[in-house]
């Protein structure tokens, strides 16, 4: 019986207790959720995005790393107009000047030496420290690569907290570097057709904030009326350089039977490329073919064995090879713990994960020195391939 008692006295003890705190303010399940999602979101260091109103005015719209909105609006742009970007916490600070934009060649001869990376997903300080450690750019993040070639295979987008700021820097480097004779290639990978297309399913939380204060969606900070979203509808998808071929995800039998030259894949994904999922599908079968999983931005056939990949058959990539005239396919896309070749080297992987390999000092992006190819860390050639 009094075992009975106490168990009794014990349940309604805790129940007065959780009443108690429910009263108070002390236990509140959905405050705490509300309290962690709003540290989440929390607004840090981002842009500028720079917008082309209707009217012919400029909107210039900047975060500083306190997470404190300027929304600026100019009649005109005050000639040679120019910005400073840093991360979202202040640091790597770097001046941008608009330039003229231009399509990239869809093939170009190869220099002395072509830097291949890819996915940086935001992380501007893994790649600082990369560009930096392997001589791309020097301590001011200028272009120090005289007449070479960097080239950057996608993904962009998503994950991190540095979006803007990537793509600044690079559309930056690339006006440097066509200055002195060289060439930066960034490739469109899937999170830029994601997130083109309103799909946020990774987009930080910071970003889907701002979008709300500001009163848009968010992709529309990167659309047709903007820098850097017209510079983005002038990005291949695909592209080669001496006898490599670039693409962000890879190329499978169903991509081979179209016969599509590069041209045609480049102008068609562009076309789509601002459109809903649904748009694209709309639009003609071969955009719809383009941005689907078999598509060259989704594709993992030529590194997945797996059936559901639809693993290209050996005999396959050669003709592959054989009708663009290469002998190697570099891709990202698919994450390895480690730069990665497949069937018998002619397949390069180099989608790792950046911040664990940039601690862990393993490979994170391929050098072509020369004609000779050496996988590279942060402080410089680590092996050959």
């Amino acid at each position: 019986m009094s075992t009975r008692f106490l168990r009794l006295f014990l349940s309604t003890l805790v129940l007065v207790l959780i009443s108690s705190g429910i009263q108070a303010g002390t236990y509140h399940s959905g405050d705490k959720k509300k309290e962690k999602k709003e540290k989440k979101e929390k607004l840090s260091g981002d842009g500028p995005y720079i917008l082309y109103q209707a009217d012919g005015s400029t909107r210039v719209i900047n975060v500083n790393k306190k997470g404190r909105i300027t929304d600026k609006t100019y009649a005109t742009l005050p000639k040679d107009f120019s910005f400073r970007v840093t991360d979202h916490e202040g640091r790597y600070p770097f001046d941008v000047k608009l330039h003229s934009l231009k399509r990239p060649e869809w093939q170009y001869t190869r220099p002395e030496k072509v830097f291949v990376m890819s996915d940086p997903h935001g992380r501007l300080d893994c790649v600082i420290s990369l560009l930096q450690g392997n001589g791309v750019i020097n301590d001011k993040y200028q272009w120090n690569f005289g007449s070479n070639h960097l080239v950057i295979i996608g993904d962009i987008f998503d994950r991190g907290k540095d979006v803007l700021q990537i793509f600044w820097l690079f559309y930056k480097l690339e006006d440097e570097a066509a200055k002195a004779g060289g060439h930066v290639s960034f490739l469109l990978g899937n999170h830029e057709a994601l997130v083109l297309s309103n799909d946020l399913r990774y987009t930080k939380d910071k970003y889907k904030l701002l979008a709300e204060k500001l009163g848009v969606e968010y992709p529309s900070l990167f659309g047709t009326n903007t820098e850097l979203g017209r510079w983005l509808a002038t990005r291949n998808t695909m592209q080669i350089i001496g006898t490599d071929l670039y693409v962000h995800a890879g190329l499978g039998k169903l991509f081979y039977d179209k016969d599509l030259n590069i041209p045609t894949v480049n102008e068609e994904m562009s076309r789509a490329l601002f459109m809903s999922k649904k748009e694209r599908k709309a639009l003609s079968p071969l955009t719809d073919f383009l941005y689907g999983n078999d598509g060259p931005i989704w594709y993992r056939g030529l590194v997945r064995k797996d059936p559901k990949y639809k693993p290209l058959a050996q005999d396959s990539l050669q003709m592959m090879l054989d009708r663009y005239m290469i002998k190697h396919i570099f891709v990202g896309h698919t994450i390895f713990k480690d730069i990665s070749t497949f069937y018998n080297g002619k397949v390069i992987a180099v989608n790792v994960d950046n911040k664990e390999n940039r601690k862990k000092k393993r490979g994170r992006a391929v050098l072509l020195d020369n004609g000779v190819y050496y996988v590279v860390g942060d402080d410089g050639v680590q092996r050959k391939l």
